[in-house]
């Protein structure tokens, strides 16, 4: 809500002085309208006061700043605040400092939880809303990143392993991310369970290609055959070059050293892609 007052006065500077000590700020956070010119009359006949309207300038960009010095000074971290406002509705403003991991967060919810309590005080005295986005080091553009890989690992987990797979609990812009990367995908689907901060992606494999259909459907294609017809001369390859030589310990870029390591890795990459 827009802070104003309407105030009367001797004169015009005690009207309006009157109107600063109310509203608690100073002549430079205010607009001034006058409403009724006073008179000072006749021996006092006649008399009347000064009227006027004082409102409280909107400063969306003062007021973010003002909020998040306090937060920062509060617990002990310096921080540079730059904000950009172009268009009058949204509000970027990007944090620079030497310990941004603590104003990060796990998976970034102090960030998240940062930008919501910022939001509440802009639009306080806002009569449109003002979208306020929080970001440093491209942090949230980094996590996009990673969750796009992860829908796209997982969901080739879900295929192969022909079973759903779960995700930890996500907010909902997360999720938004991992459904917008997999909508178009034409083996799995993408929906969400669970309730508030516990609701959380299921990647689940589309109905015409459970029981084997994913795998049917790539043999038919010629994608599965080619692959499979691929790998076998490669190996039936190595193996006339020497079963031995190809498969000694030392040389595991080759062979089925190289194979399995190859899936290990693949392992590997979607577990550590599970814990983010």
């Amino acid at each position: 809500m827009v802070k104003s007052v309407e105030v009367t006065g001797k004169t015009k500077e005690e009207a309006v002085n009157n109107a600063l000590a109310q509203l608690n700020v100073t002549i430079d956070d205010v607009l001034i309208e006058v409403i009724e010119e006073g008179a000072r009359g006749f021996l006092g006949i006649g008399s009347r006061p000064f009227k006027v309207k004082v409102t409280v300038k909107i400063d969306p960009v003062k007021d973010a700043k003002d909020f998040l010095r306090e937060v920062f000074v509060s617990i002990g971290v310096s921080v540079d605040i730059s904000c950009d406002f172009p268009d009058g509705k949204n509000l970027d403003i990007n944090l620079k400092g030497d310990n941004m991991g603590v104003i990060i967060g796990k998976r970034g919810q102090t960030l998240d939880s940062l930008q919501y309590l910022t939001s509440i005080i802009v639009n306080k005295k806002q009569e449109s809303f003002v979208n306020v986005r929080i970001d440093t080091e491209y942090y949230r553009d980094k996590r996009r990143e990673t969750l796009e890989k992860l829908a796209i690992g997982l969901a080739k987990k879900a295929k192969h392993l022909r079973k759903d797979v779960v995700l930890e609990p996500m907010n909902p812009k997360e999720r938004r991310i991992i459904h917008a990367t997999l909508q178009n995908d034409r083996y799995v689907t993408t929906h969400s369970e669970g309730e508030g901060n516990s609701r959380y992606v299921v990647i689940t494999l589309k109905e015409e290609y459970k029981d084997n259909g994913y795998f049917k459907d790539s043999y038919k294609s010629g994608n599965f055959k080619s692959d499979y017809k691929g790998g076998y001369k490669k190996y039936r390859s190595n193996y006339k070059s020497g079963y031995r030589g190809s498969y000694k310990p030392d040389n595991s870029k080759s062979g089925y050293g190289y194979g399995k390591d190859r899936y290990d890795e693949s392992e590997k990459n979607i577990n550590d892609a599970e814990e983010v």
